[in-house]
């Protein structure tokens, strides 16, 4: 099976699209279509085997081997395909406005249909060239959904296309976590079949995702695998182009209707979370440096301009009793200051367990610029010690010596215990300061800095090296 080089080499190609952002919307709703298409042939083949009625979801006209890919004989027929102006027209002016009138039809925000009105509600055909859009397409019809060993190499497949995406720029990095730290969470954090698992800032949906990879492998039956597909794994997004990816992403990864809704998290007032509202475990990692809005800050109890700390806010209460959180954050969170930080701090550990911190040395995330914690805590009894982990991968990480899953498999082996190393050691609510909640990752087995020398020192030092350096000069002249 081909990548996605191909189309990417053609995109580059059209006007239209110009970043990787815009490569990857445009295979998103390609490779949707044609998924959807596989998905309609498999449910109309089971009808047919069962005896049961099926009514396909698109009318004729606007199924893929009509419009996209008409083929004789198990053969692309150029015959009879669009392309150029004729194309476009078709695409822009008929197929996305019918598909995205699925939203209004659909009888639940969980069904295939309300994705699919979601999905063409939000994005755009960018390509400005019929002839190139004909191109792409004819590529996109070479992919293959028929197996499970055709779904998993177009999961690995699109999982690499979103790490370049998430590597190319600020943007898309909002939508990118290193996989290696995402699995190491979910190992800590050691869902179970029957927990529902919750991502209030889904992004590439790559929590939910590597969640669904870690289950697997505890069904053993039927049922098991129908409260995968239906019960268990639930995003909000609030971006167009991520709620598309993420989609694409679990439908990829073996989810049919993924329980993903299109919408901004932090409206939501947390007064109003009930019960039936909340999850046994969260996965996340919020976008961060955000500011919001004062009517928006208005939803927490405890009104900050920070992002990240309202998605914090919002993970404690969407927690079950005694559910299982894994976020990640700045690692100034620790330690800030302001009367926001520290009363998030002391309603997180008054509420919460918060067992273990993990800090993240810089690199983890590329092109952040920002150094992170991983906090990790259970709801509904107080902290009374915290375990911190201190991640030293013994090299400098970048673009292209990324974190791997060797870098985290101590950290995962000395959780389970709690144990003390030269990277982790313990510390007992009873030495934090009740007035700051100060959390900051100081380690005690670190060795000591040198203290930085006074200034007088340095300019004493600098006279010496100035007059060995004339000395060695005055030789070098006697010798010419």
């Amino acid at each position: 099976m081909a990548g996605f080089d191909g189309i990417d080499d053609e995109l580059r190609k059209d006007a239209g699209c110009t970043t990787e952002l815009d490569y990857i919307e445009q295979s998103s709703w390609l490779l949707f279509l044609k998924y959807l298409d596989a998905l309609e042939s498999k449910r109309e083949t089971e009808a047919i085997v069962t005896g049961k009625p099926y009514q396909r979801i698109l009318s004729e006209e606007y199924r893929w081997d009509n419009w996209a890919a008409p083929k004789t004989n198990g053969k692309l027929d150029p015959s009879k395909w669009l392309t150029g102006d004729d194309l476009l027209d078709f695409v822009n002016d008929e197929l996305f406005p019918y598909l995205a009138s699925f939203k209004q039809g659909a009888s639940a925000s969980d069904t295939i249909e309300y994705k699919i009105g979601e999905i063409f509600d939000e994005i755009r055909n960018r390509c400005q060239s019929g002839y190139t859009l004909r191109s792409v397409i004819n590529l996109a019809d070479e992919f293959s959904f028929g197996s499970d060993k055709d779904m998993h190499e177009m999961s690995s497949l699109y999982e690499d296309k979103i790490a370049r995406m998430g590597n190319a720029g600020r943007n898309g990095g909002e939508y990118y976590t290193p996989r290696p730290l995402i699995r190491a969470m979910i190992k800590v954090t050691d869902p179970n079949i029957g927990e529902s698992i919750y991502d209030g800032a889904v992004g590439s949906a790559g929590f939910l995702c590597e969640a669904h990879d870690y289950l697997k492998s505890k069904a053993n039956s039927t049922d098991d695998l129908e409260i995968l597909q239906k019960r268990t794994y639930y995003g909000k997004e609030k971006k167009g182009l991520a709620y598309v990816i993420g989609i694409m992403n679990m439908i990829l990864h073996g989810i049919d209707a993924p329980n993903i809704i299109h919408t901004n998290t932090l409206n939501e007032n947390v007064m109003d979370i009930q019960d039936k509202d909340r999850h046994s475990i969260v996965l996340a990692n919020p976008p961060f440096g955000g500011k919001e809005r004062k009517e928006v800050q208005q939803n927490f109890p405890i009104q900050t301009g920070e992002t990240a700390y309202l998605f914090l806010q919002h993970f404690m209460r969407m927690l079950k009793p005694g559910g299982r959180c894994a976020v990640v954050i700045k690692n100034t969170f620790l330690s800030n200051s302001d009367n926001a930080s520290i009363s998030i701090r002391k309603e997180l550990l008054e509420t919460c367990d918060l067992h273990t911190i993990l800090d993240c040395p810089s690199g983890t995330f590329q092109g952040a610029g920002v150094k992170t914690v991983v906090l990790f805590f259970t709801k509904g009894k107080p902290t009374k010690r915290i375990w911190y982990y201190q991640l030293n991968p013994g090299r400098n990480l970048g673009k292209t010596n990324p974190l791997n899953d060797n870098d985290l498999a101590n950290f995962i082996e000395l959780q389970s215990t709690r144990g003390d190393s030269d990277d982790s050691w313990t510390v007992e609510m009873t030495s934090i300061d009740s007035k700051t909640w100060d959390l900051s990752v100081k380690n005690p087995n670190a060795e000591e800095e040198a203290p930085l020398r006074s200034t007088s020192e340095i300019l004493d030092e600098i006279e010496k090296l100035d007059e060995e350096s004339r000395e060695i000069l005055k030789k070098i002249r006697a010798l010419l």
